[in-house]
């Protein structure tokens, strides 16, 4: 049987089914950028490949998948960073005229060039840990024109290096100045006039909000979601963050791919997250920086069978994280996972989350080629280490 691309003598986390989907003795093989087998050589065809790969024994997973990122953005708030040293509060922060507000200046001060060039240090550092598929939303735009600029500008990453981009129209992330306060009408011209726009020019593969009390509320998010509905995008949500607001159970009202952050979700909300399917997404880069002590609810995330998936939440106010592999790190010592829910939850997981199961996550036929191969004696040590990087090869759609 021909292939274009042969990878032999590896170890392979394959994520099929609920485990890890571990082969000791395993092969990859792929033509046009996807793959026609993943497992064991013993059971594998007679390939006879154009380019064939020793690993060495090495491990090779599916690529990583950042499935939450606001990677785009201009300027940094290392200020604010001082400002919690010394005992503000995120809401302190917000309320001075800080947080989102002043990463909405600065964005709107750049240029999409601007934005892309900031960007792609961010994205660089991913891809350097084996990402190869990486969400990002917009949301420091704040008015259509703005909003569209961010877009263009993640879509635009993918222009520029080998990844995957799925963008998100968070324009529902905060109230922009010249708003007045007026929460209700910002969320008209959300749903009348950026909706729309972003669904014509195909910017965006879904609709985020923060549903939070220093955000907006569920009534107003709803809106935002049957906007989103009714121009054909899926939706998800950043979801009781910072207190109980039932973003989850709202979420999943919608069928949302995700919801997202869930510090304070009660049962009720893992419930229906369970019922429709909704991926929760942890996002312990912010509970670390942010010092926060509530954890999202991993048990009752576990008792109902909810996928659950991490992400680096990369922002500069709350997350300036660019590390999938730390992120791990801090969900297994800070949330208790485990080395196998780590691992699934930067692949396997991640995938569902974005509604990418079907081409990404595990490797399976069919699937896009994305792989990892790491320099590590056991699995564990992708979670284990802090601030160490033992990717040996990144594969992007087979090459």
């Amino acid at each position: 049987m021909d292939c274009e691309r042969l990878w032999r003598n590896a170890r392979l986390a394959t994520l099929k089914g609920d485990g890890l989907g571990v082969v000791e003795h395993g092969i990859v093989a792929a033509s046009a950028g996807r793959i026609v087998y993943a497992g064991a050589e013993s059971a594998a065809p007679a390939f006879s490949a154009a380019d064939t790969i020793d690993c060495d024994g090495r491990w090779l997973t599916p690529g990583l998948i950042d499935c939450h990122t606001h990677l785009v953005y201009a300027g940094n708030r290392a200020h604010e960073f001082q400002m919690r040293l010394d005992g503000a509060s995120y809401e302190d922060i917000a309320k001075a005229g800080g947080g989102i507000a002043s990463t909405v200046k600065a964005t709107r001060a750049a240029s999409e060039r601007e934005l892309v060039s900031q960007a792609l240090p961010r994205l660089d550092a991913l891809i350097a840990e084996g990402v190869c598929t990486v969400e990002i939303k917009s949301g420091y735009g704040l008015s259509l024109e703005q909003e569209l600029k961010m877009l263009r500008a993640a879509n635009a990453l993918a222009r520029e290096r080998k990844i995957e981009i799925s963008a998100t129209f968070l324009g529902a992330h905060a109230l922009p100045p010249e708003a007045n306060d007026d929460k209700d009408k910002y969320i008209d011209l959300v749903c009348n006039e950026m909706i729309p726009a972003v669904a014509r020019e195909k910017l965006a593969d879904a609709v985020d909000a923060f549903c939070e009390t220093i955000a907006f509320t569920g009534a107003q998010t709803a809106r935002v979601f049957d906007a989103a509905t009714k121009h054909g995008l899926k939706v998800r949500l950043h979801a009781d963050q910072l207190s109980n607001s039932h973003g989850a159970a709202l979420a999943a009202k919608y069928n949302a791919l995700s919801a997202d952050h869930l510090e304070h979700t009660d049962e009720a909300g893992v419930v229906a997250m369970a019922n429709s399917g909704t991926a929760a997404v942890l996002l312990p880069g912010a509970f670390y920086f942010l010092r926060e002590t509530k954890q999202p609810p991993l048990d009752l995330l576990r008792k109902h069978r909810v996928p659950i998936a991490i992400a680096t939440d990369c922002n500069p106010g709350t997350s300036p994280l660019t590390s999938l592999l730390l992120a791990m790190n801090m969900a297994a010592t800070c949330f208790r996972m485990t080395v196998e829910e780590c691992i699934a939850a930067v692949t396997r997981e991640a995938a569902r989350a974005l509604g990418k199961f079907r081409e990404l996550g595990s490797l399976e036929e069919g699937k896009i080629c994305h792989l990892a191969i790491w320099n590590v004696e056991e699995l564990s040590e992708l979670v284990y280490r802090m601030g160490y990087n033992p990717l040996y090869a990144r594969v992007w759609r087979a090459t």
